[in-house]
């Protein structure tokens, strides 16, 4: 099991990410005129940055690691950490600020992404060489946290109008749905980061397992809602 997922994990979560991204160029006609295309970029947009993030493990690979070992760029928590949480929270609050009906609700969002790029831009000045040398919890928790937010104010609207009658129909909601998901289910894995070592073999392959489950079901769900999902005009 412990090869397997040495071998393995890159190769079938890379997979599943271009699956959803070239699912979702194929169908980019279909929502072309609508709010939900963005979605389609963000497909796009994850892949890559999964795919350049698995720098260290390609030079290591081509014995070319040497490059930048010793550097502040040897391990790739960096760029996960800006490219990716930082992009899935401007991703949410983009498209859910865009589809919001009330205003009361856009302004939410609007603010709580201002929040969140203040104190994140402002916690990554201030711990700059923190950044790079571990998945800090505090950046973390706090994209969590907003996704988090952004997605209870979409459900709540949707709670408060007619469309919950048709919900299961929008794309907007299996997009809020599987963010919400990926979060409660990754979210205490946040807390456990402190135990990510290779002196600790069980850990890894849990939280591999874990991860790629958790992904799996997150980027087929997208690509199963941009298949049968018809466009919505907001």
């Amino acid at each position: 099991m412990h090869e397997f997922f040495k071998e393995y994990y890159s190769v079938i979560s890379h997979s599943i990410e271009f699956l959803a991204a070239l699912t979702g160029v194929l169908y980019y006609k279909k929502f072309k005129f609508t709010v939900a295309k963005y979605l389609i970029f963000f497909l796009i947009y994850a892949f890559f940055v999964d795919l350049i993030g698995s720098y260290p493990e390609y030079l290591y690979n081509l014995d070319l690691y040497y490059l930048i070992e010793g550097t502040l760029i040897e391990i790739n928590y960096w760029w996960f950490t800006i490219f990716w949480f930082f992009g899935i929270v401007t991703f949410i609050s983009f498209i859910n600020y865009n589809i919001l009906k009330k205003t009361i609700y856009k302004k939410t969002v609007k603010y709580v992404f201002y929040i969140y790029t203040s104190l994140f831009l402002i916690y990554c000045i201030v711990n700059f060489e923190k950044v790079f040398l571990m998945l800090d919890p505090f950046l973390m928790t706090l994209s969590l946290w907003a996704i988090f937010v952004c997605v209870c104010v979409y459900l709540v609207e949707i709670l408060q109008s007619t469309k919950i009658i048709y919900f299961y129909k929008s794309i907007y909601f299996y997009i809020n749905a599987a963010f919400l998901f990926w979060i409660l289910l990754l979210g205490p894995m946040v807390f456990y980061e402190i135990y990510f070592s290779t002196a600790d073999w069980s850990y890894i392959i849990l939280k591999y397992q874990i991860y790629l489950g958790v992904n799996v079901l997150f980027y087929l769900t997208l690509t199963i809602a941009i298949i049968c999902c018809e466009p919505e005009t907001i």
